[in-house]
Parts: C-alpha cells; sequence; structure tokens
C-alpha cells in the first residue's frame, strides 16, 4: 500500500472535521476528489467503508441518502458552536491577554469546528474601556507559580510599578522578592498571587501581570499555620486587592442598586426590605480602600448602618474628602 493511502482515514476525518457541518453537506464524489488533492486514491464502496469505519471508531459522521447517492457531515463535536462563541468572546475581552496571544487562541478555537462557523469565532467583540495588556511573559509567570504550588517550592520575582513616564520599573532598584506561593486568584481582571513574603515577614499579595522574572526556586514553600491559613483565604475574599479586617457589615440600598448588590454577591445573598424604596443587606467584606470604592461610588443610595466603627470610618473618610476640596475652596479665593 502507497505510504499516502496508510493515511487515508486520518486524513478523510480531517476533511469531514474542516469542511462539512449541517449546512455544509460533501458526497461520496467530493470525498473522492479531495483525497485525491492529498494524493489519496479513493471508490465510491471504499468511501462507504471508510465512513462505516469512523462511524465505528466514534466519529459522529451523519449519513443522508440523497437519491442513489450519500451525502456526509459530521454533526456533533467536542464544543457545541455556542460554547465555541462564549470561549471566542471570553478570550477577545479579556484584558490580561495581548491582542497578539488573543488572536492565537481564537485561531486554535477555530480548529475545534467547520471553517465555516470558525469563521464567526473571528467576530469583533468591543468591551467598553477594556485595556488589552503588552506583558506575554504573564503565561510563562502563571505557568512557572503553578508549577513551584504543585512541587511545593518558592519562587523568586522582581515586581514593577508604573511611573509618570509610563514604563514599568523595578520596585527597590530591582530586589529579588522570595515569596512561597499558595493560591493565585482571579479579581477585577487581573491575575494575584497569595503567598508568604520573607522580607515582610506575612502573608501577602501581588498582581502576577507586575511580576518580572518569574522562576522556581530550589527552596521548598513555608508551611503554614492554621491562622496563615485563615489569612490566605480572607485574602481571596470579596474586596480584599488591599487586605484589611473582615467585617460583617449592614448596608441600606436603594432599590435601584438590588441588580448591582447580586452581580457582586451572588442570588444566595440575602435582601430584606426596610422601606417602600430600600432594602437591607448583611455581607461578609474585608474593610479596605477597594470596599470604599465600591460603597461610596453609590452616593446617598448606601448607607452603612453597622457595625459601629465601620460607619464611623466611613463617616471620618467623608469629612476628610470634604476637607480636601474646602481647602481646595478656600485657597482659590
Amino acid at each position: 500500500m502507497p505510504p499516502r493511502q496508510k493515511h487515508k482515514l486520518l486524513i478523510l476525518q480531517k476533511i469531514l472535521m474542516e469542511q462539512s457541518d449541517e449546512n455544509h453537506k460533501l458526497s461520496g464524489q467530493d470525498l473522492i476528489k479531495k483525497l485525491e488533492g492529498y494524493g489519496i486514491n479513493a471508490e465510491r464502496k471504499t468511501i462507504y467503508d471508510d465512513i462505516a469505519t469512523l462511524q465505528e471508531a466514534g466519529v459522529d459522521v451523519v449519513t443522508e441518502r440523497v437519491g442513489h447517492s450519500n451525502n456526509y457531515y459530521i454533526s456533533s463535536r467536542l464544543f457545541q458552536d455556542e460554547e465555541l462563541l462564549v470561549l471566542a468572546d471570553a478570550v477577545a475581552s479579556s484584558k490580561f491577554l495581548t491582542q497578539k496571544k488573543s488572536n492565537e487562541l481564537i485561531k486554535k478555537l477555530q480548529q475545534l469546528t467547520s471553517r465555516y462557523k470558525g469563521q464567526q469565532l473571528k467576530r469583533s467583540i468591543h468591551v467598553e474601556n477594556r485595556v488589552k495588556t503588552y506583558n506575554e511573559s504573564i503565561y510563562y509567570s502563571i505557568n512557572a507559580i503553578h508549577e513551584a504550588i504543585y512541587q511545593d517550592k518558592k519562587i523568586t520575582f522582581k515586581y514593577t510599578e508604573y511611573r509618570l513616564d509610563k514604563k514599568k520599573h523595578h520596585r527597590h532598584h530591582g530586589e529579588v522578592y522570595v515569596v512561597s506561593p499558595y493560591r493565585l486568584v482571579w479579581e477585577n481582571d487581573c491575575y494575584y498571587l497569595v503567598c508568604y513574603c520573607q522580607k515582610h515577614d506575612e502573608i501577602c499579595r501581588y498582581r502576577v501581570d507586575r511580576m518580572d522574572k518569574v522562576e522556581v526556586s530550589k527552596e521548598s514553600r513555608r508551611v503554614l499555620s492554621r491562622g496563615e491559613e485563615e489569612i490566605t483565604q480572607e485574602l481571596m475574599g470579596t474586596y480584599s486587592m488591599y487586605g484589611g479586617t473582615k467585617e460583617n457589615v449592614a448596608i441600606e440600598m436603594s432599590n435601584k442598586l438590588i441588580n448591582v448588590v447580586i452581580d457582586r454577591f451572588g442570588e444566595s445573598v440575602r435582601l430584606r426590605r426596610t422601606s417602600e424604596d430600600k432594602f437591607l443587606v448583611n455581607v461578609t467584606v474585608q474593610i479596605s480602600p477597594t470596599f470604599w470604592g465600591w460603597l461610596f461610588g453609590f452616593g446617598t443610595d448606601a448607607e452603612v448602618l453597622s457595625p459601629e466603627w465601620v460607619r464611623n470610618e466611613a463617616r471620618n473618610k467623608l469629612s476628610d474628602m470634604m476637607c480636601l476640596y474646602t481647602e481646595n475652596t478656600d485657597s482659590d479665593s
């Protein structure tokens, strides 16, 4: 048997996968011509036998009788069309993926369906104010972190920050950070690493896209105490980007914010009507700058009722803000 003939079944499956679906069916004669393009000879009877072999092997080839001949196409695949569209949209709109990497991943997703339906995955997704990253090294950083967690090892890296020149600079003159990694957290379109930092001697969080030259160390990572385990869980919680005290807070909010609350805390959150146009929600959060930014963004439509210390802190922060603008007004006059 000629070398190319040995590949016949594989090539036939490839043709069907790439060039057929329920709207684009291939006849036996079509398949014979396409196989010829690969230097493979075939006859109508051998096509019947080959299709039957593929079906027996689990490939979902549908056979439709048309007159005295058959048409063939792939019916079901690993992913449904709707699933691929969702994945493509997520890839296209992801902030941490560079435009180049997004295009590469969508090309790979296209290979999971027919060439005709694959074109739909290239549709342009517009996400308001979405800024794509320019740092492709994040993929290697994430891989190194996963490897270190799996191998129970420490990692080293340099941490960066933006300055007025809009370029990244190493913090502390390129100091090498040594940490024990424990969790990767996805929050606000960014990856964060929850780890024990030797320099600070405490559990910390670092943004992965700001980590440079991440390497797996030969040293075993630190074994956490029970208290430290609890802290790592808290740093994975709601509004924990900058840490803070964990507290159950009662907030009275306008009814128009019900969707906002459910989007943030999920459908299991408990809401209680307090008046015709307001409701009360009790949630456990980290009392941090992230939380205050979220809360104050609602203006007079959200009010902390308890505990008293959180209410007092809200009052103090608002007072400080008012003083800031009052001082500016006085100086202008």
